[in-house]
């Protein structure tokens, strides 16, 4: 009888307990097409820039950034609901120390000779109660609290490795509309001087009233393209503070450091050949995702160790006397022990529903891993093509510009030599000014590309 008893509760802990947790199986690419000469360490990738200042930015949104303290705060949270989760392995233990006084009827007749009718009671007793995990419910509950924190872990990460490409990105934004506003005002400051020169030619009958109006029109044009840069550049410096956590005094007030006349340089980093794609696998955010499937999973077993027995073990040690002076003495001693066993019989489909609902909440979390692991494969297909067009589109644009800067320098020689006019010279530099416009975006882009890349790879 013990032995049939025996094997039908090993039979039904067989039942109980959720499979182990098995990787889905994903069909990744063998390995990456491209190659690389530039490979971040430490984990901190933006030093690939050789920037200082962009360096500094981003150890201060490391620090500061309310988004990622956020996370910060979230590991903190579940690591102590992981370290509450631990402690249901033990017996609980707790003490209590109470005092009554109370007073019986003496017209009942129930109240025994020689009892008094009003009696204090002082009673001091410690308290142990523990489950038997025989089902695997408490060990489950672990194991999920133990996913969620690895998953609020890589969460944090994410969010670290976002920050960072963010702040990369709106640096160099802000680095990109500097230069702008810079060669606005340069080709502005060109503008004014020649109409200048040709105010006192019109003044001299040298020149057209119309061709002086047009000179005039083209210089009004070129100062109402500043005003529109820097706003964006006002925009882009506060929006790059709040990234940085800065107050909101510093927001208003302060201004955002940053490197000055640095090299145009372009960053080739792309994938290093032959890397397995399995590595991508490691990406924050799909750990964070493998994590929440892994404690679905035993949320599941949670939920179906609800079908069977529990088994609560209570124990009591302690003093009870009337009178404080007695509470501590031999006489006094109580205990007891008790095993209780409570088993579900009819819950009108309560538990079902439970276990219906952790199921799908497995499944979604299933569903939700297999689309991070395909967002992030997009993502890098999508910034291995960025990076490459904008290389490419960023020396078309310094050719570009290099080739119309000759253009004006010939359309000012031909000027000077009576050969053409200087709504020539003004075309030219009109010309010019887009180049290099475009050239800052297009150098921007590049390096907003890179940032994208890396983040993209997960640092």
């Amino acid at each position: 009888m013990n032995k049939a008893f025996l094997a039908s509760m090993v039979f039904l802990a067989g039942c109980a307990t959720q499979p182990d947790y098995k990787r889905p199986a994903v069909e990744l690419p063998a390995a990456w097409k491209e190659s690389s000469q530039n490979r971040a360490k430490d984990g901190s990738w933006w030093r690939v820039y050789a920037d200082p200042a962009l360096d500094k930015l981003v150890e201060e949104a490391l620090a500061r950034n309310s988004n990622l303290l956020v996370a910060a705060a979230r590991v903190d949270e579940a690591r102590a609901l992981l370290a509450q989760a631990d402690a249901s392995y033990y017996p609980s233990v707790d003490a209590n120390l109470s005092r009554g006084r109370s007073l019986s009827s003496s017209a009942t007749g129930l109240l025994p000779p020689g009892v008094e009718r009003e009696r204090n009671n002082y009673r001091a007793a410690l308290n142990v109660s523990y489950e038997v995990d025989l089902w695997g419910r408490l060990r489950a509950t672990t194991q999920a609290a133990r996913a969620e924190l690895l998953a609020s872990e890589a969460a944090r990460d994410t969010v670290r490795i976002a920050l960072a490409a963010d702040v990369a990105k709106a640096y160099f934004a802000l680095r990109s509309l500097d230069a702008q506003v810079e060669s606005t005002r340069r080709t502005l400051g060109l503008r004014e001087d020649g109409l200048k020169l040709q105010q006192k030619r019109f003044a001299g009958g040298v020149i057209s009233e119309y061709d002086y109006r047009q000179l005039e029109a083209e210089t009004a044009a070129a100062r109402a393209q500043l005003p529109p840069l820097e706003r964006d550049r006002e925009i882009q410096e506060a929006a790059l503070a709040v990234l940085l956590g800065r107050s909101p005094k510093e927001i208003m007030e302060g201004s955002v450091s940053r490197a000055e006349n640095s090299p145009e340089q372009l960053l080739a980093a792309v994938v290093p050949a032959g890397l397995p794609s399995e590595l991508m696998l490691r990406r924050p955010d799909l750990v964070e995702a493998e994590q929440r499937l892994i404690a679905a999973n035993a949320r599941v077993a949670v939920a179906r160790s609800a079908y069977f027995p529990s088994i609560q073990l209570t124990g009591m040690l302690g003093s009870e006397a009337q009178m404080l002076s007695s509470l501590f003495s031999g006489p006094a001693g109580i205990w007891s022990f008790a095993a209780a066993v409570a088993a579900p019989i009819f819950a009108g489909g309560r538990l079902e529903a439970l276990v219906g609902a952790s199921e799908a909440r497995e499944k979604q979390a299933l569903a939700g891993y297999q689309g991070a692991i395909q967002n992030a494969f997009r993502e890098v297909r999508a910034a291995l093509a960025a990076q490459g067009r904008a290389m490419e589109a960023f020396e078309a644009e310094r050719a570009r510009a290099t080739a119309l800067s000759a253009t004006l320098r010939l359309a000012r020689l031909r000027y000077d030599n009576g050969l053409a006019s200087q709504l020539d010279v003004i075309d030219a530099q009109r010309n010019l000014l887009a180049a290099e416009i475009a050239r800052h975006e297009a150098l921007r882009a590049q390096r907003a590309a890179v940032a994208d890349l890396y983040k993209a790879l997960g640092g």
